[in-house]
């Protein structure tokens, strides 16, 4: 079936959709092609229940959840084709295109919550300490791997910074979320003094020689060994890597660091609004989930802020 799905052309409509989704609401490259992938599935099914976007009935919906499930998909993976499918028919049908929203009625399936798996901070001063050597290129494993930590960034902002982006002398940085929402963040000290090392002389530019300068890309703050971009599968490659040496093999990803980071802050007091605007979360929903895996903190601030915490009963 997947064989199939991949050579069958989408409707128009899909790619009208798909079209609106990046023009109007700017999502990513990378989501664009979730939303394709699992538009053409679903568009494969139909033809295989001989329905078209016009005839869907929402019972058929409901079946199509029951296929996805029969698959053996993830909870997120069939939640996300379910939102793609729902957003088609409601793109539809806000624009004229259907006299009916089959989806209306459709349940969004509910994923299981999940903890962040955070790192200890003594797993990340190990992780840290991995990088060793002072050849351009460990000094830029080093500022990637202190700004991932840092800053809580994605892994795709991180590769997409510019040197623009950069402001070393006011410890900020520069970076363009989920939809192109740009924030700025600071970053800390080690951040500071690995990005400084990095764009020093004897980091950056020997790796960008000036034959490359104009090049497309060429303003990336990390490069490959090639003088191009860092792609994201790239640094992905360099985290794991270090993770590795650290012996913390599958457990670490680039996203691991994040939610470290957001633990780590709200285990030292920070509050969670500015968690929120760090992390760049629309949702404040989203930043909680942190607050989960620091109980043990919650309860001591609780003890020692809370007057009648530990007030004997009279």
């Amino acid at each position: 079936m997947a064989e199939l799905a991949e050579e069958q052309e989408l409707p128009l409509d899909v790619e009208e959709f798909l079209i609106w989704l990046a023009a109007e609401r700017g999502r990513s490259a990378n989501t664009l092609s979730a939303y394709r992938r699992d538009l053409r599935s679903y568009c494969h099914w139909l033809t295989e229940i001989d329905r078209t976007l016009d005839s869907v009935r929402p019972a058929d919906l409901d079946a199509y959840v029951g296929v996805l499930r029969s698959r053996g998909l993830a909870p997120s993976s069939v939640k996300r084709a379910t939102v793609s499918v729902r957003s088609l028919h409601r793109f539809r049908s806000d624009e004229g295109l259907s006299s009916t929203d089959p989806s209306a009625s459709i349940e969004t399936p509910r994923v299981p919550a999940g903890l962040p798996k955070a790192l200890t901070e003594a797993e990340v001063t190990s992780l840290l300490e991995q990088v060793v050597g002072e050849t351009p290129l460990d000094r830029r494993d080093r500022a990637i791997l202190e700004v991932l930590y840092g800053t809580g960034a994605r892994i795709s902002e991180v590769c997409a910074l510019g040197l623009g982006d950069v402001d070393l002398d006011g410890g900020l940085l520069r970076l363009f979320g989920k939809g192109a929402k740009e924030r700025v963040v600071p970053i800390g000290r080690w951040a500071r003094v690995a990005l400084a090392r990095w764009l020093d002389d004897d980091g950056r530019p020997t790796v960008c020689p000036e034959q490359f300068a104009r090049r497309t890309g060429a303003d990336a703050v990390f490069l490959n060994a090639r003088g191009g971009r860092l792609s994201r599968q790239g640094a992905w490659a360099i985290v794991r890597k270090y993770g590795d040496l650290a012996g913390l093999g599958e457990r670490l990803t680039p996203h691991v660091l994040r939610h470290s980071c957001a633990t780590h802050m709200l285990d030292h007091g920070a509050d969670i609004r500015a968690v929120q605007e760090l992390l760049g979360h629309a949702s404040i929903a989203t930043t909680q989930v942190y607050t989960m895996v620091s109980n043990d903190r919650l309860f001591a601030v609780y003890e020692a802020a809370h007057p009648r915490a530990k007030a004997t009963r009279r």
